[in-house]
């Protein structure tokens, strides 16, 4: 299983928000670029890399930073946050970007994403499949939907979506364990990659959700909180 850490980005500085709430955000670190180097350095090799200024916007905002680690550290990034047109593909792409997440765009327009797969291939776009009790939530996690999740994630992986991140918002920040039960049930039911995001707090999370048959794993406010430390992820690299 990938190891992911995360930055999230407002202001420029890396944050961390508490299930979505931007009033409830915490700052970490005001150099993006300084915890990136950190990462690469503890033996990681993956970076997911969110632009929450971009998701408000709707349409990317720290292409720049994105940029900056890309060319400064070997890791492979992963990119979301205000990705809402071609040109924001191309943007985040053209700015180093491995791969990018389809959000609430794979929501409203989902014969845009299909587009954005065949010119570029399922292994560049992951569905960002964000729920909340088990329904899909979009815009940032402001705005919820009455689309199951699980379903959701089926009819993207019937049109050739390979990789999922799904992200449990009730457990996002929260350090009280991940949402394996949900993950079981959409890896039970859809063919894909699952990339688990929400709720890791420790070491034993990580192995569940390995077991559990995820692709990969993001951590974020673990980390930061040192709930985990870099020395223990190197060990998993």
């Amino acid at each position: 299983m990938r190891i992911i850490p995360a930055i999230d980005l407002i202001d420029g500085k890396c944050v961390r928000l508490t299930r979505g709430d931007y009033a409830l955000q915490q700052i970490y670190n005001p150099d993006p670029l300084e915890v990136a180097k950190a990462f690469e350095g503890a033996g990681l090799q993956y970076l997911h890399l969110v632009d929450l200024d971009g998701a408000r916007a709707r349409h990317i905002v720290h292409h720049k930073i994105l940029h900056d680690i890309a060319t400064r550290t070997g890791l492979k990034i992963d990119f979301g946050g205000g990705i809402k047109s071609s040109r924001d593909v191309a943007l985040a792409f053209e700015s180093g970007a491995v791969q990018i997440t389809a959000g609430s765009i794979a929501v409203t327009d989902s014969a845009l994403v299909e587009e954005w797969l065949g010119v570029y291939g399922p292994g560049k776009i992951i569905l960002g499949a964000d729920s909340r009790s088990g329904f899909v939530a979009t815009h940032g996690w402001q705005r919820s939907t009455q689309r199951p999740v699980v379903e959701f994630i089926g009819e993207y992986a019937a049109k050739g979506m390979s990789y999922v991140i799904c992200t449990d918002i009730s457990r996002d920040g929260m350090l009280q364990g991940c949402a394996a039960d949900l993950y079981r049930e959409i890896l039970l039911e859809c063919p894909v990659k699952l990339i688990a995001s929400g709720g890791v707090s420790c070491m034993e999370d990580l192995l569940l959700l390995e077991k559990t048959g995820c692709e990969g794993a993001i951590i974020g406010k673990s980390l930061y909180e040192n709930k985990i430390t870099l020395k223990e992820l190197s060990l998993l690299c």
